[in-house]
């Protein structure tokens, strides 16, 4: 069972994240978006960007940089290995362009007990290198409770 003394938690701040072009390209081909903006420097430079647009679930990049210390934190005591993602949401204040270095910052917002699993939501706020809002990620993931061995 995840501590429920985790909420409210806030990690440190990521080490800079630097959003590379064909990072950016990689990305796009394997959620399959064919948008000219996630590949083309050129589009998104008519589009008024300063190079490729990363699709929007690209944050998760960033994110699991956080997600990451979760895990990692003894205290939390999520088991990975009983980790099931429930669900995702992003608020974008811009778009995530190659050329950003970003930063995330995340806080355990809730810990929940359900039927002897745990859901853990977490909020990761990212900032480009100015400090500027980007973009804050979502996620609860489900941490399922252990299977009670048979007594037979």
């Amino acid at each position: 069972m995840v501590n429920p003394d985790i909420q409210g938690k806030t990690y440190p701040p990521t080490a800079p994240y630097l959003v590379g072009r064909e990072k950016v390209r990689e990305f796009a081909r394997a959620v399959l978006s064919e948008a000219p903006l996630n590949h083309d420097p050129e589009a998104a430079r008519s589009a008024g960007f300063a190079d490729v647009v990363a699709p929007p679930t690209f944050a998760i990049a960033v994110q699991d940089l956080t997600l990451q210390q979760l895990l990692a934190d003894e205290e939390a005591a999520v088991d990975f290995s009983r980790v099931v993602h429930g669900d995702q949401r992003f608020s974008y204040s811009r778009p995530i362009v190659a050329g950003d270095e970003l930063t995330g910052t995340m806080t355990v917002t809730s810990v929940k007990q359900l039927g002897g699993n745990s859901m853990v939501t977490s909020s990761t706020d990212v900032v480009d290198a100015s400090g500027d809002h980007v973009v804050t990620a979502v996620s609860t993931l489900v941490v399922r409770a252990a299977e009670e061995e048979d007594p037979a």
